[in-house]
Formats: C-alpha cells, sequence, structure tokens
C-alpha cells in the first residue's frame, strides 16, 4: 500500500491536477545561497537574501530544512538505478521514521546552494559523496526512460536511466530521500490579478503574466528588471534561477509552464540573476522552457529572454530596506531628502547611483547630504565595507 500511495503523491506533486491546483510540500522556497558578487550593476542574486537557507542537524543521520519544512537524509545511497532508487527510499527507515521518499525535482533542487560547486550542497550538513546526480522521482514529458536529476554543478535536466553505472552506464547517480514534516497542502497555483500580473500562491511571487519579447545580456536583463515600472509596482527585479525554475511545469513542453496563465511567454531561455558559480565567472544560469525546463548556464554577453518578478519582501513597500544578512538598516524608503541609516561599523564609505550607472555621490557620511535636487526615480546605493552591501532605493 506505502508503495502505491508514493506513485499517486509523485504524480500529486510533479504534476497540475487540474489547470489551477497543485500539492504544497515546501512552506517556503529558499534562496540558492548565493553570497559571491560578480558585477556592479544592481540586481544580481547576490543583492538579495530572502528566505536564507537554514539547516538543523537533527543527530540521527537526518537534516530539517528550516525554510521548506522538508526533512532530509543527510547522506544518500551510493550509486544505483532508478528503480532501485524508489525502492531504497520507500523501505529505508532512518531517526525514527519509515515514510522516506524520492523526492520530487522542486525538492531536490531547493538543497543546492548556488554558491558552491561539484557538489553544489552546503556541505556541513550534506557530507561529500562520489555522486554525479541525483535521482528524482520527476518523469519527463512524453518519454519514461528519462527522469528528471539534479547535478553536482548545480544545474537540472532529464537524464536516460540508462546512463548511470548499475544501467550500465558510466555515469553514478544515487538517490537522497526527504519526508514531509506536515501533510501537504492542495491549494490554487495561480491567481490572474487582471492588472498584467500573476501571483503564484504556492511561493508567494507575482509574476509579470506577458514578458517582453526583447532579448538582453544578463547585465542589460538585470538592469532592465530594476528599471522595470509595471502595474504601478517599482520594485520588479530579476529571479534567482530557483525562483524562476519553481514556474517551469514538467507535465509539457514547448513552453513548459501554464499557459493559462502564461499564454504569450516564448519556448525558450530566459535569465535568472544566478551565477555560475566560479572565480571571475562569465556565465550565468538560465531555464529553458522549450527543453522541459532544462536549467544551465551560458555566457553573460549572450541575449536571452526575460521575465520579472517581484514580491517577498517587496523592498519598496516598506519604510527601510536591508540586505537581510547584515545590521545595515537604511531607511526611510522611498526617501525625499535625506538617507538615514543604522550601520555596522560606522566606517562605511557609500556611493549612490542613478539607474543608468552614473555615480551621484561617493564618500563618508552620507546621511548628511542633501538629495532633494535629484529626481524621482530608482537609485542604488553601494555601501562599501568588510563587505560590499548593494541596496536599491527610490526617491519621491
Amino acid at each position: 500500500m506505502k508503495k502505491l500511495l508514493f506513485i499517486f503523491c509523485a504524480f500529486c506533486i510533479n504534476g497540475i491536477l487540474n489547470a489551477q491546483t497543485v500539492q504544497k510540500t515546501m512552506n517556503n522556497l529558499p534562496d540558492t545561497g548565493q553570497t559571491t558578487s560578480y558585477t556592479a550593476t544592481f540586481g544580481e542574486d547576490n543583492d538579495y537574501n530572502i528566505n536564507v537557507p537554514s539547516y538543523t542537524n537533527n543527530g540521527n543521520g537526518t537534516i530539517t530544512d528550516n525554510v521548506t519544512g522538508l526533512m532530509w537524509q543527510q547522506g544518500d545511497s551510493g550509486e544505483l538505478t532508478i528503480e532501485n532508487g524508489i525502492l531504497y527510499c520507500d523501505n529505508l527507515v532512518l531517526g525514527g521514521f519509515s515514510d522516506w521518499r524520492l523526492p520530487n525535482k522542486e525538492e531536490s533542487m531547493s538543497i543546492l546552494n548556488l554558491d558552491r560547486n561539484n557538489p553544489a550542497l552546503n556541505t556541513t550538513y550534506f557530507p561529500n559523496t562520489t555522486a554525479g546526480y541525483w535521482w528524482t522521482s520527476t518523469v519527463q514529458y512524453n518519454n519514461a526512460n528519462e527522469i528528471w536529476v539534479t547535478n553536482a554543478g548545480g544545474g537540472t535536466g532529464p537524464k536516460l536511466k540508462t546512463e548511470t553505472i548499475s544501467a550500465g552506464g558510466t555515469l553514478k547517480y544515487h538517490a537522497r530521500a526527504v519526508r514531509s514534516s506536515t501533510i501537504p497542502t492542495t491549494i490554487t497555483n495561480f491567481t490572474d490579478n487582471n492588472d498584467g500580473t500573476i501571483t503564484d500562491n504556492v511561493t508567494g511571487l507575482m509574476w509579470q503574466k506577458s514578458p517582453a519579447t526583447t532579448t538582453y545580456t544578463w547585465e542589460q536583463a538585470l538592469a532592465f528588471a530594476e528599471n522595470l515600472t509595471a502595474a504601478t509596482y517599482t520594485d520588479w527585479r530579476l529571479p534567482n534561477i530557483k525562483e524562476l525554475v519553481s514556474l517551469n511545469n514538467e507535465t509539457t513542453n514547448a513552453p513548459s509552464i501554464n499557459t493559462t496563465f502564461f499564454p504569450t511567454i516564448a519556448s525558450t531561455r530566459y535569465w535568472s540573476s544566478t551565477t555560475q558559480f566560479a572565480p571571475g565567472s562569465t556565465s550565468a544560469w538560465f531555464n529553458d522552457f522549450q527543453n522541459s525546463g532544462i536549467t544551465s548556464y551560458d555566457l553573460k554577453t549572450i541575449n536571452h529572454n526575460v521575465i520579472c518578478v517581484r514580491g517577498i519582501p517587496s523592498i519598496l513597500n516598506i519604510d527601510e530596506v536591508s540586505d537581510g544578512v547584515s545590521s545595515i538598516k537604511v531607511f526611510p524608503n522611498p526617501f525625499t531628502s535625506k538617507i538615514t541609516m543604522i550601520l555596522a561599523t560606522g566606517n562605511e564609505k557609500f556611493e549612490l547611483y542613478d539607474s543608468l550607472g552614473k555615480l551621484l555621490f561617493v564618500g563618508k557620511y552620507i546621511d548628511k547630504h542633501d538629495f532633494s535636487n535629484l529626481k524621482k526615480g530608482i537609485y542604488f546605493l553601494k555601501i562599501i565595507d568588510v563587505k560590499t552591501t548593494k541596496l536599491k532605493l527610490i526617491k519621491e
């Protein structure tokens, strides 16, 4: 009976039950973990710390993700076929629990840390293994011989069952079991706000219903999103790769998205704000809605499409703004003449730029400067100390 329940739940989690209903298994969508800055242009992944990854080692071979609420096997199975991977998770008894299962694609991707590589995991909580890939319960659209996997480099895509060593291949595919600490809930996936925006009720994010048809380089995509005003909102940004992937629907193709709510999205690659981790990296991650949602990376100088997101938090709709990590806070936001702040050390240096990248102020004591003469609009503040912080402000 347990195996039958597992198959049904895997279908529910990975696929849309009807046009608008899905199963929510994660409390919140975790951040990518990327804290490295790769550009002076505001809007990269590093500039937003939303649902910062947090784990608890339970001391019994299990790890609790405090953001998603999921409990994970700390280690993994070792190399095996997908069929044995399902059986392994289904029969696992660990930490006093027997309701383990193979994670779906989104769950498996949730623990990836995009500020690391090979493996793209927090190895303090998930020790390094020889795995090149980890199986998921998500089957490729219209092809039962391909299974979605996450890989040690941080990407995700469908791969042939036969590629793993146990099936006659040459690569190492492992399984890491997961369990839900609470009963998954069935909710309406999307809400059309009738103002050109769509709210994802699973993640709480708001998206453009009809993204721009113009393509951009990665740097241009960051700037476009940060300067976008749509449906009266000015706090749009380029989504990180986990947020972008959350839109993907693996039960369809070309485009692999719910076209009832996103009728004009192109069957092509869309930029994320996440850089492909490497020293001085020149590549960034994208999601390809043409090929069922393959996640990979491309040179930042290549032109790709853009869909913008806002929310969690809506930083321009609160009185103060911070980077979410340090004790630095800037207020009020929006500002009219003065920029006041709570600082970490008091020795910080400041640079203020307009939306086109023009330097307007450099030096200390920015809080004593009068900015009444600035035009209304979006500005970017760089705070330089031990760690450089970039914040987005709006001038009324």
